[in-house]
């Protein structure tokens, strides 16, 4: 595998973030067409949340031949990579307490996205996590014998962390799906236009405890503070389910934050705006994967390639992607109409419920507020640990609020690169 050197200065042809799917499939395209690239990701290690790579996971044989472009000669991969600032054509990066600068002719961003919380009573205390973040976990060794876990929100991500969990040793004792049994009666019969997903969804389904057009109403905790039970709606009706862990993902919400501070424009759904050959908004930035629109792996792989090789001009070769990118765009709608979330999980939230974890800050309290910024200044919500990405992404989905615009540095940083080449380079 090729490293970087010492120096603070890398420059490339093409610079890749994120090494998920979209990002691998953007590599390999630009690196066969003799573009020198740079990868980088803010993972220990490539493959993004669906080849996630873990003591106790085995990689499937796909996933190990898009990783196989790290190897090549013309690619220099960095992990743990965070970007924290942009310039003219460069960004600010810091890797394992080391801060760089990377100059680039084009740029693919490949920030896939993250899962959408949505807070119910409990849904900060121990035990409970992201649906993505439970099967994360998961797959970087975390014991799951003797577990008791419900699985509640919506989308197909449900099932698959079911899966994970069972794999692990854990027994599932509910997955609670809010969408309707007709909706997902009808998205299953349209699986039929694309077969690896009909077939995926024949081998995950459960044949028990999975509840249709349902939600967690809150949490049951021991006089130690854990958790011992989650109280669902089951069609209307209250229910108790006795677990030990509860993960919730109610979808993914892309990340745009580095494709906002470039000045690419969104989509009216948040995502990033590209046309069809990936490129933004701005000349020279392509987009390609989740951040883009949620679609799965299948679309993240047309469109990295399809980017990887327009940034390499190969127009014709990028073309052959098209009809592909079609297909899988056509079942990424499918889904979001089939898994659209019920109004009423916004809704129904006590007035005491938590919105911002960091600074324990609740909704009652934001009630008088018509945006953020007020919000923010009267009740410091959004202004802990976490910069706000939490709770203003909330916001949005529950009071209809703008989602704040990202400002420098994206991510925490290390004081020394705040005080050197930051300040060198942003004026």
């Amino acid at each position: 595998m090729a490293t970087s050197s010492s120096s603070t200065v890398l420059r490339c042809d093409v610079l890749v973030v994120g090494a998920g799917p979209a990002g691998l499939a953007a590599a390999q395209a630009a690196v066969q067409r003799q573009q020198f690239v740079i990868l980088i990701d803010d993972n220990p290690s490539a493959g993004g949340q669906i080849w996630r790579q873990g003591p106790f996971h085995a990689l499937p044989p796909m996933a190990k031949r898009y990783l196989s472009v790290l190897s090549e000669d013309a690619l220099i991969y960095l992990p743990g990579c965070k970007v924290i600032a942009t310039d003219s054509q460069c960004v600010i990066v810091e890797t394992v307490g080391k801060h760089q600068i990377i100059h680039y002719q084009r740029i693919i961003l490949c920030t896939g996205a993250k899962e959408k919380l949505l807070p119910f009573p409990g849904w900060t205390l121990p035990g409970v996590t992201g649906a993505g973040g439970l099967q994360a976990l998961i797959k970087n060794g975390l014991p799951m014998t003797g577990e008791r876990v419900v699985i509640a929100g919506s989308g197909p991500l449900l099932l698959a962390v079911a899966e994970t969990v069972k794999k692990a040793g854990g027994d599932v004792v509910g997955i609670i799906e809010q969408a309707p049994s007709h909706r997902l009666f009808s998205f299953g019969l349209r699986l039929i236009r694309w077969p690896k997903k009909l077939r995926q969804a024949i081998t995950l389904m459960p044949l028990k405890n999975y509840y249709k057009n349902s939600m967690v109403l809150g949490v049951e905790t021991s006089a130690e503070g854990r958790l011992t039970g989650v109280y669902i709606s089951n069609k209307g009706q209250q229910q108790k389910l006795s677990c030990t862990r509860l993960a919730c993902g109610f979808g993914l919400r892309p990340s745009t934050e580095l494709a906002q501070l470039l000045g690419c424009l969104l989509d009216e759904q948040g995502n990033i705006q590209a046309d069809v050959w990936q490129q933004t908004t701005i000349p020279g930035v392509y987009a390609a994967g989740e951040c883009t629109g949620i679609g799965g792996s299948e679309l993240a792989l047309c469109e990295g390639f399809i980017a990887g090789f327009a940034v390499s001009g190969e127009y014709a070769l990028a073309e052959k992607w098209q009809q592909k990118r079609i297909t899988w765009r056509r079942f990424a709608t499918a889904a979001a109409q089939a898994f659209k979330l019920n109004k009423e999980i916004t809704r129904a939230l006590p007035p005491d419920t938590l919105i911002c974890r960091c600074e324990d800050v609740r909704l009652e309290e934001l009630e008088s507020f018509q945006d953020w910024n007020s919000a923010k200044m009267a009740t410091r919500c959004g202004m802990g640990a976490c910069q706000g990405k939490i709770c203003s992404a909330i916001l949005h989905d529950i009071k209809h609020w703008a989602i704040p615009s990202p400002r420098i540095p994206l991510s925490p940083v290390s004081l020394e690169t705040l005080t050197t080449e930051v300040d060198k380079t942003i004026d």
